[in-house]
């Protein structure tokens, strides 16, 4: 993290339970909380961008990605994974423009390692990949004054999910009332506080999980990194994944796994009813599998009413049974919750 951001931050009440991680307040229940009823800040820690520079940069991440970075906008933003061989996803990504640039942001746990095994494909390309971190940081606003918020800090407010909007900050609007907002360094104290002063409520790092879990919007993170197909994070429902652009690593399997039709494994939204915080990766199990692991916990965050809500990938016909437990083929049984979109 920049250090006068993170002493910034410091200084409004924040603490750092680590090094990809905000908290303001003891219990992160009560970030949860905020954001369920009204106007959120928060500090993207868990985040970080890599900046993707020069003439061939396009048609560069265009042959690694999911998606057809050629047609995406100088005012548009677009889900993206990059994939190894199999198939497996590698890393998801918030991919937007900057000018003649493109960002990525993805998870701060994988982002060094993923740095540098982008900068293995460069070879002649006339591209640089750099670590955005030292110049920008990454603030979200979520609730519905976000947009109020916005406006009264004197940046532009994105018209429709996925598009962006320029000024002294890029601003990216994630869906109905979240935005991403990349300042430079310079900046982002004095924006923090024209947010709160009109209103956003800071919060921490769990929080925004919270609102990507109510979203259906998963994050690959370490601990589960190569273990999905992207149709399995539901890449295919959110835009994540084009179906009609050429080669790229894993490409085969990504298409072979949509062209032969029903998935086994899709991505659901759940509450736990446990105590301490499911980790990313944590086997589930459902009675149709027996001792067999079913899936596999995703993403999970403290939830406004008590407990713990999760992603998780999932065999369908276990979904479907509408029975899975957390940890162990009889752990605390998970309740299935509605998400955004229809998964077919």
């Amino acid at each position: 993290m920049n250090a006068s951001w993170q002493n910034h931050l410091a200084a409004q009440g924040a603490s750092f339970p680590d090094d990809f991680s905000v908290c303001f307040g003891a219990d992160e229940r009560q970030g949860a909380s905020l954001a369920a009823r009204g106007t959120v800040v928060v500090p993207l820690e868990h985040l970080r961008v890599i900046r993707a520079t020069g003439e061939d940069a396009s048609g560069f991440l265009h042959n690694l990605f999911s998606n057809d970075v050629k047609k995406l906008g100088a005012n548009e933003a677009q889900l993206n994974s990059f994939n190894s061989p199999k198939g497996r996803m590698l890393a998801s990504m918030l991919v937007w423009r900057q000018g003649a640039d493109y960002l990525l942001a993805l998870s701060a746990d994988i982002h060094a390692a993923m740095l540098k095994k982008l900068s293995m494909y460069v070879l002649r390309s006339k591209v640089r990949l750099l670590d955005d971190g030292s110049d920008s940081v990454l603030i979200g606003l979520a609730g519905p004054q976000a947009g109020a918020a916005l406006e009264a800090a004197g940046l532009g407010i994105p018209g429709a999910p996925r598009t962006t909007a320029s000024g002294i900050a890029s601003v990216v609007r994630l869906d109905g009332a979240r935005f991403v907002v990349s300042a430079p360094v310079s900046e982002a104290a004095a924006l923090w506080g024209k947010f709160v002063a009109a209103g956003a409520a800071p919060a921490g790092t769990q929080a925004w999980q919270w609102l990507d879990i109510r979203e259906g919007l998963p994050t690959v993170t370490l601990p589960v990194q190569e273990e999905f197909v992207a149709q399995m994070l539901n890449f295919d429902l959110i835009g994540g994944v084009s179906f009609n652009k050429g080669c790229y690593p894993g490409q085969e399997i990504v298409a072979r796994t949509h062209y032969l039709g029903k998935l086994k494994k899709r991505m659901y939204r759940v509450h736990a009813a446990v105590a301490t915080l499911p980790a990313a990766g944590t086997d589930v199990y459902a009675p149709d599998f027996g001792d067999q692991s079913a899936g596999k916990v995703v993403s999970a965050a403290p939830a406004p009413e008590g407990g713990y809500e999760a992603l998780v990938v999932l065999q369908t016909s276990s979904a479907e049974a509408g029975q899975a437990h957390l940890g162990a083929p009889d752990g605390p049984a998970l309740a299935f919750l509605p998400l955004p979109y229809n998964l077919g």
